[in-house]
């Protein structure tokens, strides 16, 4: 499986509107996300985690596990963090019809009451991308890569991607998921560490 790390150069040149990056700030900081949840095992590790380190991310959240787990999603918002959209049913936007995407997104902004939308996969076509935006949304994709949800990837390497490729600004995707777990406890507890020594914050998007 080949992706890659930084979000290439002319996806930014040629669709300004897709935010993946934030502007830099005064104190630098990075912009944490975690795709996938609420997961009932994985999110509430991340929670604490973060919270020992007084450190806030965005959690962009799948419909059908917020409406499977509203009480982890309670804490995420009572803790300061921000919910985003991630679909109701994780569709591929280049596997799905127009109208059925629209549908699954609007269904998911029901339930989390975001119009900050993550494409699952980061795949999403141009009809759907101009439709989501004249309604307003925001389409986030992200500066860095983990590459937690790979499963030939080794948890150093996928630390070494975090480390290697971040900066003032960058908006990082982990995954709060069963598949990512192994190396997100690895990783994400040597980051929050790494860069809070390096003076950064961690904000909510």
């Amino acid at each position: 499986m080949w992706y890659p790390v930084k979000t290439p150069f002319f996806i930014k040149l040629f669709f300004p509107k897709l935010l993946c990056a934030m502007p830099k700030a005064v104190k630098p900081t990075l912009y944490l996300s975690f795709d996938d949840g609420p997961n009932a095992e994985q999110s509430p590790w991340v929670l604490d985690t973060l919270k020992k380190y007084q450190a806030k991310a965005t959690f962009f959240c799948i419909g059908k596990k917020v409406e499977a787990h509203p009480e982890i999603v309670q804490q995420i918002l009572e803790e300061g963090h921000r919910l985003g959209n991630h679909s109701y049913s994780h569709l591929n936007g280049w596997k799905s019809k127009n109208s059925a995407y629209i549908e699954d997104v609007e269904r998911c902004a029901a339930v989390t009451n975001t119009k900050l939308f993550r494409p699952p996969y980061g795949r999403i076509g141009l009809r759907q991308l101009t439709a989501l935006q004249k309604k307003n949304y925001q389409i986030v994709l992200w500066d860095v890569l983990s590459g937690d949800f790979d499963p030939v990837l080794s948890k150093e390497q996928c630390l070494k991607n975090v480390l290697q490729n971040s900066k003032n600004g960058s908006i990082i995707v982990f995954h709060d998921s069963a598949k990512a777990f192994e190396k997100l406890t690895y990783v994400l507890p040597l980051v929050l560490e790494h860069y809070q020594k390096l003076g950064f914050e961690f904000k909510s998007l």
